[in-house]
């Protein structure tokens, strides 16, 4: 995908959110992060300003600034302080009429919830595993084991462990109560697909480009309860999780399998909303690729699947972001005049 006249000048605002409350090592690399999409989007060549949201008064850190002279990017995973906050964040922006880059609020807040997302999906007939959603362990009637257990409200796999794969009742029992006491929310039983496991960046609005899929390689375990991307896999560099969870690029798919993947994705990320950019978690078994997650707010730090697969088509990290930015800007009432092909 490129723009006609795409631009690399366009004045942008970036916001970061920072809490306070943060251990200093998660602080640091938060910053490290931050600094790189700074100086890539800089190297091409747009303008910068940032602020570090540091508090849920979002508002009054942005009020110096004109809506009409920036885009902004949306760099903010939640308000500090407030979990389950990053549509709020996106409501502050349309409340004071910013343009910016990602989802709407109202998707973010969709996104938020598995279960809603997972009705939609079936809805379109798009596939996803057989889920039941759960608000007390006295409604449990599951009986398809594997199973996997979530919190109904979470994303990044927070709370997602190697226990939460079950396969018994009995441990079905224990994991839902988990979710009860240590997450305090309903808790999403799922089927737990135990096949290949992909991850697909899409990038656009009206055409749609499809990134090449990253395969996340668990031939190194051989125990089911490992093969997920647990939070640990995820977060935890000093873990054997993290160090032997493998995303393998491009991943090896027949042109068969590429098209039907492909066709998945598309539908989803229309079904769902999504704006701009997304990242859809699919896993492959007997044929079908079947929709775990959708994530509308997804990981675009230098080491995510989606920025390596948007590499390996020919953007650098820069280029990458500053297409998310003439992305935005066909909806900046100043800036709106560029087409997409």
């Amino acid at each position: 995908m490129k723009l006609n006249n795409s631009r690399t000048d366009l004045p942008l605002l970036l916001i970061a959110n920072l809490d306070p409350s943060w251990p200093s090592q998660v602080i640091q690399d938060y910053d490290v992060e931050t600094r790189f999409l700074i100086n890539a989007l800089i190297e091409v060549g747009h303008p910068i300003q940032d602020v570090c949201i540091q508090s849920a008064d979002m508002e009054t850190a942005l009020e110096s600034f004109n809506p009409d002279e920036f885009i902004v990017f949306n760099w903010c995973e939640e308000l500090p302080s407030i979990p389950h906050s990053e549509y709020r964040v996106a409501e502050s922006l349309e409340r004071m009429g910013f343009t910016f880059t990602g989802a709407d609020s109202s998707t973010l807040s969709l996104g938020q919830d598995k279960h809603k997302v997972k009705h939609i999906l079936r809805s379109e007939q798009i596939p996803t595993p057989l889920w039941e959603l759960l608000t007390s362990t006295r409604e449990i009637n599951w009986i398809r084991f594997p199973a996997i257990v979530k919190a109904a409200f979470e994303h990044c796999s927070y709370g997602i462990t190697r226990e939460s794969v079950v396969q018994s009742v009995a441990e079905l029992n224990k994991r839902v109560q988990y979710v009860f006491d240590e997450l305090h929310q309903p808790a999403l039983v799922e089927e737990f697909i135990d096949g290949r496991e992909f991850h697909v960046g899409v990038i656009g609005n009206g055409v749609l480009r499809v990134l090449p899929p990253a395969e996340i390689d668990y031939s190194s375990f051989e125990d089911i309860h490992d093969r997920l991307c647990t939070y640990e896999a995820n977060f935890d560099k000093n873990s054997l999780a993290y160090q032997k969870t493998i995303p393998m690029l491009p991943a090896s798919l027949t042109h068969n399998q590429l098209s039907n993947l492909e066709e998945v994705v598309i539908a989803a990320y229309r079904a769902t909303d999504c704006r701009d950019y997304a990242r859809m978690d699919i896993r492959l078994r007997d044929g079908v690729f079947y929709v775990l997650d959708v994530n509308h707010n997804a990981d675009i730090s230098t080491d995510s699947s989606l920025v390596l697969a948007a590499e390996l088509t020919g953007y650098s990290y820069g280029q990458f972001g500053s297409l998310l930015v003439n992305l935005a800007a066909q909806r900046h009432p100043c800036f709106a005049h560029w087409d997409i092909t």
